[in-house]
């Protein structure tokens, strides 16, 4: 579950200077609004998988740093998941808190401090210390192994997509740095998308036959993930999709399979070989959808440029280090990169690149300006040495000081499913 903070159309006035605020670059009116109306709905979903929790539902909610932030405008809401986790239905993941792709910049410390950050606002307000990762839409990327599995986490849930599986059904757990588990992609977009689409030959879906469609598959673990803003988008078009969610674990139990949460799938289950996680990357929809034109292969070099840049005025310990951070975090969003993509219309994509450029442009101005700040340098006293005592003494060494990110208060869907094969079938 993750509602980006969407960036305005921006024109940078000449001579424009100051530290800037989110409200320069993005449309917090509009950002506000949609939660309001988002909330509502999350509210009617969260009773919805209780009662199918009741019925032996298991369940993973991916949950951004940044919708976390916007629960802060609904207490109700934070209720609403909190009551979820302690249902010992709902696993919470962790993910990279600005929902960017800082797994693929060179220096892994930006993506090293967004998780560190997502778990403290996982704790914060869900109550939760996530063991389970998910990364932005899904990015495999190997390099960041070992750094998850350092930093406490047991599992990682990735994208299915071919170049991984060779074609074949991703239905086991994955032996990597820290266990991987594969989205399932067809099965889950065929709720995500396809369910209510009157015109698809897999139309009525009901549980029976998605529970019949499991059964007959070889393997051991099915994992579906999808959008959780698509379960109210199925319900608005008035269908079925209230009494599929209610009902569903009940026609799995009735042929032998169990729903689980990652870490339950991965205790339970020997993780096999999959080669091709040591040399291939994916997203979904693949990397194209992030990095397929020279525009969103820019702007990621650009990131990397300013976060450095950004760094050297933390360095010297500018005042305003800890507001730029938090606006660079925005900036960092992935959905602006996939908002640039080249489809069927490009022109679209490159006049939304110019905007996010001119808004870059004005950040680095700001981050340029703050890492011109005087460096903070400590001058020892003198001292004077009389003829009766020579004072010796060591010059005072300034103590490093830690700047930390002041948090203002602010305040589709990643839901997982586990589906676990049994050896034995119904």
């Amino acid at each position: 579950m993750h509602l980006p903070y969407s960036p305005k159309w921006y024109w940078p006035v000449e001579g424009f200077s100051g530290t800037p605020e989110p409200n320069r670059y993005f449309d917090m009116e509009h950002i506000f609004m949609r939660f309001q109306e988002t909330g509502r709905e999350l509210l009617r979903l969260n009773d919805l998988l209780l009662e199918s929790i009741e019925g032996g539902g298991k369940y993973a909610l991916n949950l951004s740093g940044l919708f976390l932030e916007q629960c802060r405008w609904d207490p109700e809401l934070v209720d609403s998941f909190r009551d979820l986790g302690e249902s010992r239905g709902v696993e919470f993941t962790g993910n990279c808190y600005y929902h960017s792709l800082s797994a693929l910049y060179p220096n892994p410390t930006w993506f090293r401090e967004e998780v560190l950050k997502h778990r403290e606002i996982s704790k914060e307000m869900l109550g939760a210390a996530p063991e389970t990762f998910v990364n932005t839409e899904l990015l495999f990327s190997g390099k960041v192994g070992k750094l998850l599995s350092g930093m406490g986490f047991k599992c990682l849930i990735s994208e299915g997509s071919s170049n991984l599986t060779n074609g074949y059904d991703p239905a086991y757990v994955y032996e990597n740095d820290l266990p991987i588990l594969l989205r399932h992609i067809n099965l889950s977009e065929d709720l995500e998308l396809r369910f209510s689409e009157k015109d698809w030959e897999g139309y009525p879906l009901i549980p029976e036959k998605f529970a019949d469609w499991i059964n007959s598959m070889d393997g051991e673990v099915l994992t579906l993930y999808f959008n959780y803003s698509s379960l109210y988008f199925h319900h608005r078009k008035k269908s079925l999709v209230a009494d599929f969610i209610r009902e569903l674990p009940e026609k799995l139990e009735e042929r032998g399979i169990s729903m689980l949460t990652p870490s339950e799938v991965v205790k339970s289950f020997k993780p096999v070989k999959l080669p091709t996680l040591k040399t291939e990357q994916t997203i979904r929809y693949g990397m194209h959808n992030a990095l397929g034109n020279k525009a969103q292969q820019l702007y990621l070099r650009e990131l990397v440029q300013v976060g450095e840049e950004l760094e050297e005025a933390g360095r010297k310990e500018s005042p305003n280090y800890g507001k730029l951070k938090r606006v660079f975090g925005y900036l960092q969003q992935g959905d602006i990169l996939f908002s640039m993509k080249s489809g069927e219309n490009i022109r679209e994509g490159y006049e939304k690149a110019v905007n996010y450029y001119s808004i870059l442009s004005d950040f680095r101005r700001a981050v340029l300006e703050e890492s011109n700040f005087p460096e903070k340098r400590v001058i020892p006293e003198k001292k004077t040495a009389t003829a009766k005592r020579t004072v010796t003494e060591e010059s005072p060494v300034p103590e490093e000081r830690d700047i930390q990110e002041k948090s203002e208060g602010q305040g589709k869907r990643d839901i997982q499913e586990k589906r676990t094969v049994g050896e034995e079938k119904a």
